[in-house]
């Protein structure tokens, strides 16, 4: 067994029996292809090295061949290996991922010109109708050149799928390799909730004691960037509203942040959007301290905080959104309580389904949970944070 073949599916399934051709050119960037095949193969693809000559004179073909586990196509034989993978056959590949994508290569594309193994591929796919995303990366004075923009829209009319560069200063840089699995995922994955407009609520509250302290709690964030990323790579339209928390977002999560519970009423209320499904995952603060003004001085033997009851978000978020299907998450000192606390929070509610968790969870990568849906089904789940992600998002469908 090649030690590729170990690494498949230890992540995921979400790419499980897809077979991935990867279109390699000249561009630097071309050194961050072992990782990204090994990412791919992490989550279940099966990944094809397709090489520029020029490709190879910045990353040798066995450093892909030892990634992937098969010989890098540079040039075409009487194989005619175009067409065994990416023609009108029967069984053909799932898609033809281009990364990196030089300037030279895109614009070949766009105009039908093959005279490399890459763009050979790209034209009998386009053919063939097989799905394609081109990850673009080089100088910025490049990417902006009118000649090099006015192609890459002439790909996109041919249903190519362009990953935009991160620009920073005067390079246009290849996305993360993250982001480039999760945009991969979405295009060939399990698609299951394509259209649907999903809002998660999520991270924590931070609300001041005076202008310097505040009074907050231990949310991750690790739940709701889960959530987000697996609704993104199943084809949902999704927004973040992220309060206080350390878990990075994904670059592709469109994200608006709020730090009180004031902030997130203000969201509430500004809110223009009709969404799906809304799910809430905070750790929203239920007692709000009475601001001091200024700093409450040092060294003082007793200090005694005011709280007063926070308003009550669920119940406003059900009454903005009567139609949505809404999940909110219950969580509690000890297992015992969680499935009546979480049936009371349902039924008052009017909720789509609970989620309940013991206060071990928070700043874990593993949780236990019980779900509970309105016709007060049970199941319990057990494992990482972004695989449970999964078994919630499947309440919604």
């Amino acid at each position: 067994m090649h030690p590729a073949d170990d690494l498949r599916g230890i992540k995921s399934e979400k790419l499980s029996k897809k077979r991935i051709v990867l279109g390699v050119t000249g561009s630097i960037a071309a050194v961050e292809t072992v990782k990204l095949s090994r990412e791919l193969i992490r989550h279940g693809a099966d990944v094809y090295p397709v090489m520029t000559k020029a490709a190879t004179k910045i990353i040798h073909p066995n450093s892909l061949e030892f990634a992937t586990s098969h010989t890098p196509i540079i040039e075409l034989s009487g194989q005619t290996e175009h067409v065994f993978f990416c023609g009108l056959v029967k069984d053909p590949v799932d898609l033809l991922l281009i990364c990196p994508c030089t300037a030279n290569t895109l614009s070949k594309i766009a105009h039908g010109i093959d005279d490399t193994a890459v763009t050979t591929f790209a034209t009998t796919a386009l053919g063939s109708k097989i799905p394609i995303i081109i990850v673009p990366a080089m100088h910025l004075s490049m990417y902006k050149h009118n000649v090099v923009r006015k192609n890459i829209e002439k790909c996109k009319e041919m249903n190519i799928t362009f990953l935009d560069p991160n620009v920073f200063g005067n390079k246009a840089k290849m996305p993360s390799i993250d982001e480039i699995v999760a945009k991969v995922i979405r295009k060939i994955g399990k698609q299951d909730l394509v259209k649907k407009n999903i809002l998660i609520i999520g991270g924590g509250t931070a609300e001041p004691i005076d202008d310097i302290r505040i009074l907050t709690n231990r949310s991750s964030g690790k739940t709701a960037v889960a959530l987000a990323n697996n609704a993104f790579e199943r084809g949902a339209h999704v927004e973040l509203w992220y309060g206080n928390a350390k878990e990075i977002v994904p670059y592709h999560i469109s994200v608006k942040n709020y730090e009180t519970v004031k902030d997130l009423l203000k969201l509430l209320k500004n809110n223009k959007k009709t969404f799906d499904v809304i799910i809430v995952c905070a750790a929203i603060a239920d007692y709000l301290p009475k601001r001091k003004k200024g700093k409450i001085p040092s060294g003082k033997n007793k200090l005694d905080i005011e709280l007063s009851p926070a308003p009550k978000i669920i119940q406003k978020i059900r009454k903005g959104a009567p139609k949505s299907k809404i999940i909110a998450f219950k969580v509690e000192e000890n297992k015992k309580d969680l499935k009546r606390e979480a049936l009371k929070l349902l039924i008052k509610n009017k909720l789509d389904a609970v989620v309940a968790n013991t206060i071990s969870a928070f700043g874990t990568d593993e949780n236990e949970i019980l779900i509970i849906d309105k016709k007060r089904k049970s199941i319990t789940k057990k494992g990482r944070k972004e695989k449970l992600a999964g078994y919630i998002l499947d309440t919604i469908k």
